[in-house]
């Protein structure tokens, strides 16, 4: 079955979406509100915490929704998709009616909520997708739906950047792109929402006391840190470390343009190796870069390019391969997978709010000051915030998965 046929562009577009409204937000958003409504970096970061509190209940509660919403997605993801799309022209197109640290909190609140129900309903339904593309078709799928994600976050990472030289509020133009990204990731899925009638509903009970799944989720916790501290502190690094302002929209852009070209190339990788060596590859290439990254300073952007494709070849790997490697376990232990990728979205979001909460506060501590001169001392902070954290988080994740027995498709 061709890729056409089998309607696979559609994934890409609809993760797209998602990606979108992911890691861009992390970027984007906190410094925003730092720069339009002087909220204090420590204030940010408390907000993002407390979102993801919320989430311990309602990720897992969203995808038992999803699951009872199954025979009926095709209308929950156009209401999901609608709400997410008119709070993110409240996040950056819309002054705050209310004290800005508020309206940030709840406009984040309608788009990390809107973001889990469509990720949740979306992964789950590859599962099901993946079934009909026969031998490989996890990651065959996981090809296309990542690389679709990372020419997202290429796109949304930049957009504000390239939007800025043309017009005066670039963050309202890229609500508007993202509206109308919306809309044309919903209508190219019509018809590919719902799921057997045979396949029962199992629950969050298998999924606990698989020890595989349990393991698997672990590892998505402590491997998504590293992006979540290196996404979390991207700006600030670019900015003030690298004393380089002006030059963060193409870094990002080569970082995440890496990511989505490398991404092919990880899914055959793991056809012929197997999914679990080629992303023990990618973490050890991951801990290469951010290693050499610690050794940066003042003048040295043109370094940390080359350090960006490294490292965003290596998220390529963490973004096609892990989720791949845990909807093909699904597909053995829940294969409605709603219950499991509510837990997987909950351990992909909390790692976000976690860097917030921890990172923000200890640059504060040090007397960080975003755009200002800052000590050797704050500097020094935040280089080894940036670049060590993360490749002390990688071993771990590495440590864990090579002790983890998978059974490949």
């Amino acid at each position: 079955m061709s890729a056409m046929s089998a309607r696979l562009p559609s994934f890409a577009l609809f993760a797209a979406l998602l990606a979108a409204a992911g890691l861009p937000i992390y970027i984007h958003a906190p410094k925003f509100y730092v720069d339009e409504y002087g909220v204090s970096l420590a204030a940010l970061g408390a907000v993002l915490f407390g979102l993801r509190l919320l989430d311990v209940i309602q990720d897992p509660l969203l995808g038992r929704l999803s699951e009872k919403l199954r025979h009926y997605r095709a209308q929950a993801v156009a209401v999901a998709a609608l709400v997410i799309a008119l709070s993110m022209a409240g996040l950056f197109a819309v002054t705050p009616p209310m004290p800005p640290l508020l309206w940030f909190g709840l406009m984040l609140t309608l788009v990390f909520s809107a973001f889990s129900f469509l990720t949740i309903n979306f992964y789950a339904q590859g599962v099901t997708k993946a079934e009909t593309l026969g031998a490989q078709g996890h990651l065959r799928l996981a090809r296309w739906r990542e690389t679709g994600a990372l020419l997202g976050v290429c796109v949304a990472a930049i957009a504000p950047v390239v939007l800025g030289a043309w017009m005066g509020a670039p963050f309202s133009g890229f609500a508007v792109g993202f509206a109308v990204l919306a809309g044309a990731s919903v209508l190219a899925m019509r018809g590919e929402w719902g799921v057997s009638a045979a396949l029962p509903s199992t629950g969050f009970g298998p999924i606990l006391r698989d020890p595989v799944a349990r393991r698997l989720l672990l590892i998505a916790l402590i491997n998504a840190a590293p992006v979540a501290v290196s996404s979390t502190l991207f700006l600030f690094f670019v900015e003030s470390r690298l004393a380089a302002p002006g030059t963060e929209g193409p870094l990002l852009l080569l970082f995440f343009l890496s990511a989505a070209l490398a991404a092919p190339f990880w899914g055959m990788l793991a056809e012929r190796w197997g999914a679990k060596r080629a992303l023990i590859l990618g973490m050890v290439l991951s801990i290469i870069a951010f290693g050499f990254a610690i050794t940066l300073g003042a003048g040295d952007w043109p370094l940390f390019a080359l350090i960006c494709i490294a490292s965003g070849a290596a998220l390529g790997a963490d973004m096609t391969l892990l989720p791949a490697i845990f909807a093909n376990h699904m597909a053995r232990i829940s294969p409605t997978a709603a219950e499991g990728f509510g837990l997987w979205s909950f351990v992909s979001k909390f790692t976000l709010a976690f860097a917030a909460v921890t990172l923000l506060p200890l640059l504060d501590a040090a007397g960080f000051q975003a755009g200002a001169d800052n000590t050797q001392t704050a500097l020094g902070t935040l280089g080894l915030l940036y670049a060590a954290v993360p490749c002390a988080l990688k071993v771990l994740a590495i440590t864990l998965l090579m002790a983890t027995r998978l059974k490949e498709s």
